[in-house]
C-alpha cells in the first residue's frame, strides 16, 4: 500500500493528517548537540507561492554550480532551482506527479539527475535541465513483479561505474541493481524475517567513508534502522536507530545525515527531526530531537524534543555545510535552511 493511501485508510493516519497545531517556530533558534549545532531559518525560500507552488517537498541536491535543486510532486514546476540564499533561479518539469527520489550523479564531469516517480512507477534519468536520457520501467526481469503498480520506487544510488541501485521503498522493498545502460543485474533485500530483509526500503546511498570497504546503506524505515550491504547485495550489518523512522541517508565528509519522518512514540503526529551520525555510525546530534545517549554500547530510543519540523523527508548539505530540510505533508511549506553554529 502506498504511503498516502495508508495514511488515509487508518485511524492513526487520519488523526495525524488532521492534527495541524500552530507551530510557534522562531528563526535563529539553535538546534542540535555537540559539534553539530545549527541556527534555523524557516524563511529561506524566496519563491512566490502564487507563481511557483510546492506540494510535498521530497528531496534536494546541490549541483556543481553550487545551486540547490528541490524536487516536489507539484506538476506546475516539479524542480525548483535556488541559489544558496534562497533566490529562485529557474524551474522545470510538469510530468512527474509522483516525483519522490532525487539523486545527482557526476557523469564524466557532467551533472545528471535520477528521479523516482512512484505514480508513474518509473525511474527517469535526466540532464540537469530536465531532458530525459533514460527511463527504467518496472523490473519484470526479477520475476518478482507481475504489473507496474506493484513497483513504487522511492530512491536511487549510483555507483562510480554508473551502476544504478533502485530502492522499491513503497512496493516490495527490493533493491534492484542495473548497469549504466539500464540492464538488469540483480535484486536483493525484499521482505522477510532475516537481517538481510527490509521493511520500507525508503532510501539508499553509497558510503565511501572507508575507502577500503565501500558499501551501500539502505533504509529499513519501519524497523528504525539502516542496513549495510556490499555492492553485490550481500548483507553486512545493521545500524539500529531506535525510535526513528529514517529517510534516505546522505553522506557528507565523515558524517551521515538523515531526516527522520516521525518518532515511534508519536506516530502520525508531526514528530520528526534530523539525525546525524559520525564515521563510526554513532549518533552525535539530533536537530529538534532528544540528545543521543548510549547504554552499554546500545543507542537509547530517540524522539522529537521540539516541534520544529512537520514530516521532514530529506536533508541536503551544501558546500558550506549548511543544511536544507525538505518536508512531506507539511501544508505546502518550502524547505528550511539551517546554518552551522561555530
Amino acid at each position: 500500500m502506498r504511503r498516502r493511501d495508508f495514511l488515509l485508510n487508518t485511524p492513526l493516519g487520519l488523526a495525524g493528517a488532521l492534527y495541524l497545531p500552530k507551530l510557534l517556530i522562531q528563526n535563529d533558534i539553535i538546534l542540535g548537540h555537540n559539534q553539530k549545532r545549527y541556527r534555523l531559518n524557516t524563511k529561506w525560500s524566496q519563491a512566490d507561492v502564487s507563481k511557483n507552488p510546492v506540494n510535498d517537498c521530497h528531496e534536494m541536491v546541490q549541483d556543481q554550480k553550487g545551486r540547490i535543486l528541490l524536487l516536489t510532486n507539484e506538476t506546475k514546476n516539479n524542480v525548483l532551482i535556488y541559489d544558496k540564499n534562497g533566490k529562485l533561479l529557474d524551474t522545470w518539469g510538469t510530468e512527474y506527479p509522483g516525483g519522490h527520489g532525487f539523486t545527482l550523479f557526476n557523469e564524466n564531469g557532467t551533472d545528471v539527475l535520477f528521479i523516482c516517480d512512484n505514480t508513474r512507477h518509473q525511474v527517469i534519468k535526466t540532464t540537469i535541465d530536465g531532458r530525459v536520457l533514460l527511463t527504467l520501467d518496472y523490473p519484470k526481469e526479477t520475476g518478482m513483479y507481475e504489473k507496474p503498480e506493484e513497483y513504487i520506487p522511492t530512491e536511487t544510488a549510483i555507483a562510480p561505474n554508473g551502476d544504478i541501485y533502485v530502492a522499491d521503498g513503497y512496493g516490495k522493498d527490493f533493491i534492484i541493481q542495473y548497469d549504466a545502460q539500464g540492464r538488469y543485474i540483480r535484486h536483493f533485500g525484499g521482505r522477510g524475517d532475516g537481517p538481510q530483509h527490509l521493511l520500507n526500503a525508503h532510501g539508499v546511498c553509497l558510503d565511501t567513508r572507508d575507502k577500503n570497504n565501500p558499501c551501500l546503506i539502505v533504509c529499513s524505515r519501519q524497523q528504525n534502522a539502516f542496513k549495510r550491504f556490499d555492492f553485490e547485495g550481500n548483507y553486512l550489518s545493521t545500524i539500529e536507530l531506535p525510535g526513528a523512522w529514517v529517510c534516505r541517508p546522505v553522506i557528507r565528509g565523515e558524517y551521515l545525515y538523515a531526516a527522520v519522518l516521525q518518532s515511534n512514540s508519536q506516530l502520525w503526529k508531526q514528530s520528526g527531526f534530523v539525525t546525524i551520525l559520525d564515521r563510526e555510525n554513532k549518533v552525535v546530534s539530533n536537530l529538534a530531537g532528544t540528545q543521543p545517549t548510549y547504554t552499554d554500547g546500545k543507542l537509547n530510543e530517540m524522539s522529537q524534543s521540539m516541534q520544529v519540523f512537520i514530516y521532514p523527508h530529506d536533508v541536503c548539505i551544501d558546500d558550506e555545510e549548511n543544511l536544507y530540510v525538505a518536508q512531506w505533508n507539511s501544508g505546502k511549506k518550502y524547505p528550511y535552511k539551517l546554518e552551522p553554529v561555530v
